[in-house]
């Protein structure tokens, strides 16, 4: 009986020093900034229309921004401010078109790519070496046979969830 309560003893103190040594840690693997608090997301204007080839789509700067809000609310304890944020994420969108992908015998098109790209600032305030500008992009393929609007709904959010969720790994997660 003592020596089960030693070896329980020194598994438990052997467990507490391998957690204690691991720091904080984050099922979401995010990787805060030590002194960060909150964050903030400034509203992504849509400049795409300015593009040639290029859409303007009413709503689609509101609802990337309420994305990328909701990726870091949703996966890290930050506190989400409208200004003095710890962390600031800003930029726009520049590019939000319907190219061609691939062609039938009749020289018309079989698929089509809906293509949109961010440019973000990054900014931590705590850290300046952290800051970068960069430009982010998905796309989603569907049949030529459809309209934009039919697959809008599933097309915005499997390119949100892929331009966030690398937004998300490149600023708080470090992958």
């Amino acid at each position: 009986m003592m020596k089960s309560i030693r070896i329980l003893t020194a598994l438990l103190l052997i467990l507490s020093l391998i957690i204690e040594g691991c720091g904080i840690y984050s099922f979401t693997g995010a990787s805060i900034p030590a002194g960060t608090e909150d964050f903030q997301v400034n509203f992504f204007e849509n400049q795409a229309g300015s593009r040639p080839g290029s859409t303007v789509e009413p709503g689609l700067d509101r609802d990337f921004t309420l994305a990328l809000q909701d990726i870091i609310l949703g996966q890290t304890n930050l506190n989400l401010v409208s200004t003095g944020g710890d962390i600031i994420y800003e930029g726009e969108i520049t590019q939000y078109s319907v190219t061609p992908m691939t062609s039938t015998a009749k020289l018309t098109a079989a698929q089509n790519r809906l293509t949109m790209t961010i440019n973000l600032r990054y900014t931590n305030i705590n850290n300046e070496e952290d800051d970068f500008e960069r430009k982010f992009s998905f796309f989603y393929d569907f049949a030529a046979d459809k309209q934009l609007y039919d697959i809008q709904g599933a097309a915005h959010d499997e390119i949100f969830e892929r331009i966030t969720q690398n937004i998300f790994n490149e600023t708080l997660a470090k992958w």
